[in-house]
Formats: C-alpha cells, structure tokens, sequence
C-alpha cells in the first residue's frame, strides 16, 4: 500500500483536503492519513467545519510515499510555525515524493523545499511567492508542475488535478481515467490556468482608457497590432504605453496582444465549427503555424490540443 499523508497549517482550506483525499480514496493501493498538527484528532478548516480522524503528526512514522501539503489561510499567513516546518523537512526526507495544493507551496517554500526548483501556486499569490521566496522559481501559468520529486499545484480544484496525474502515474492512464469518470469530472492533462480564463486579463485591468483599448482590440484583431499603433490609439507614447501595460496587465504589449488572440480563439474553438486556419485567420494570426507556435507559448498546448482535449462534442 502507498501511504498518503495530507496535511497542512490550520485552517486548511476544506476543498483543498477533500479533492485530493477523494481522488486518491477511488483508486486502488493507497493508505491515506489526514494528519494534524494539533494534538487533538481534528484538523481545522477555515469554513469552521472539522476534519476528524486526525492523527497527529509524531504519529506518523516511517516511510512516506507521498506528502501532500495544503494551503488556506494558515499557509497565507506569513507566519510558519518552526515546529511544523521541522517536521515537514524531516518527512519530506522520507517520502518518495512531495506534493503541494494550492497556497501550500508557502510552507514548502518556507521549509526550504522549493529552492532551486520550478513552482506554482494560486494565481493571486504567485507574485508574492516570488517576491517572499525569491530562490524559488515561480511559474504563475500550469495547473500543476513537476520539479524532480516535488509537484506543485495551483488554485484549489488544481490540486484535483495533481491528485489525478498522480494516480496516472502510479497505476496509469486507464485507471485514472476510471476516476475522473468516478468523480465525474475530466482528466485533466498538462497546461495552464489561462485555458479557462477566457478575457480574465480584459476584465482585470482597472484603467479605463486600457479596457477601452481591448475592447478595440477584441474588434480588430486582424489588424496589425503593433506597440506604436496601440499607443497612438490610446494617446500615448510608446514606451508609456508599455509601462502602463506591464502595470496593469503584468504582460509587455507583444504578450498582451498574443494572449487576448490565443483567448478569442479559445472561444471560436469552444463555440464554433469553424477550422483551426479559419480561427486562425479570423483571430489576426498569419498563419495555422503562427497560432500553433503562439499557443504554445501562452498555453503549452497546441490548437490541436486543445481542440482534444477541451471542445465539447455536438449534443
């Protein structure tokens, strides 16, 4: 039996504890453990709803086969009790492989795990991940990445997915498969958090003038959009233009522009019976390839992919 120990800093984010436990409880070969860093038999959650049959973490001894740390408010605190980080390091040691969900990267990365490595976590604390924990190298788009033996994943339900390909990887993709069916819900492969966040980075931005400009842009997404273009149509320079930019949407104005594409065609592909050279063409990419190559990038995955993977089928 592989033995799966969750836990994490109270209160724990619940669906953060349960997703995983569920995933793992529907495959065959596991002995999960909910641990606590408390002494009584409870972890707390922030929704005020206790997670009995705890153990408590000097409990658990032995080999580990895979340490799951969650996130919620006590892992975006600040503040990390040296005990449990202690502890942490001491049962990472033993374990074949770590594992964060969401906001739990902080305590890896606090407990020393994380330098060196590539990581991710909830969209909204990527940055300051990487501004409290700057040996750490933080990739704000995936779902889940893998470094060596340590996985992380980002925002809440990501950590479904980690469990996911976890069971993948351990019994393969047949019997994931039959999980995900289980739980109803897809088996979510590789890539990143903008695949569902189709104009999230239109609606995010807090200047006027700069909604007022994608607004333009989502109309006109054939036309050259170059930096001294969108800067003349905004009324200002270029290299203001892209200092207002970087601010509001975090992107330099060449990755904005590939971003509010690739997020278009997302929805043609979603909601159209259109070809990949037809959204292409449609969404301001030159050619297939051109919307191949910037789909990687933004998304590391392919419109062909995507297209697999996340189109739904005709009722």
């Amino acid at each position: 039996m592989r033995r799966i120990v969750i836990t994490g800093p109270p209160p724990v984010q619940i669906l953060d504890v349960t997703g995983p436990l569920e995933v793992f409880a529907s495959a065959p070969g596991y002995d999960i453990l909910l641990a606590t860093p408390s002494s009584s038999a409870t972890l707390q959650t922030s929704r005020g709803i206790p997670l009995g049959n705890a153990v408590t973490l000097h409990e658990i001894t032995g080999p580990i086969d895979t340490l799951l740390i969650v996130g919620g408010p006590g892992a975006e605190s600040g503040h990390y009790d040296p005990g449990f980080l202690a502890w942490t390091t001491s049962a990472a040691q033993r374990s074949r492989r770590v594992a964060s969900i969401c906001t739990g990267a902080f305590v890896l990365a606090a407990a020393g795990l994380l330098n060196g490595k590539q990581a991710v976590t909830h969209w909204d604390f990527c940055d300051r991940l990487a501004r409290e924990f700057p040996l750490v190298h933080v990739k704000p788009d995936p779902i889940y990445l893998r470094d060596d033996t340590t996985y992380t994943s980002a925002g809440i339900t990501a950590g479904i997915d980690l469990a996911l390909a976890l069971v993948e990887e351990d019994h393969g993709h047949k019997v994931a498969l039959e999980v995900a069916r289980k739980l109803v819900m897809f088996l979510v492969r590789p890539g990143g958090q903008a695949q569902y966040s189709h104009m999230l980075s239109r609606q995010a931005v807090t200047s006027q003038p700069l909604r007022e400009l994608q607004v333009w842009m989502l109309e006109n997404l054939r036309s050259d959009l170059t930096v001294d273009r969108l800067a003349e149509r905004i009324g200002l320079s270029p290299r203001h233009f892209t200092r207002v930019c970087l601010r509001e949407t975090k992107m330099n104005p060449g990755q904005f522009v590939d971003r509010m594409r690739v997020e278009a065609a997302q929805q043609m592909i979603d909601s159209s019976a259109l070809g990949l050279k037809e959204v292409a063409d449609a969404c301001g990419f030159q050619t297939a390839d051109s919307m191949r190559r910037t789909f990687l990038r933004v998304l590391s995955v392919t419109p062909a992919d995507y297209t697999t993977r996340f189109k739904r089928p005709p009722l």
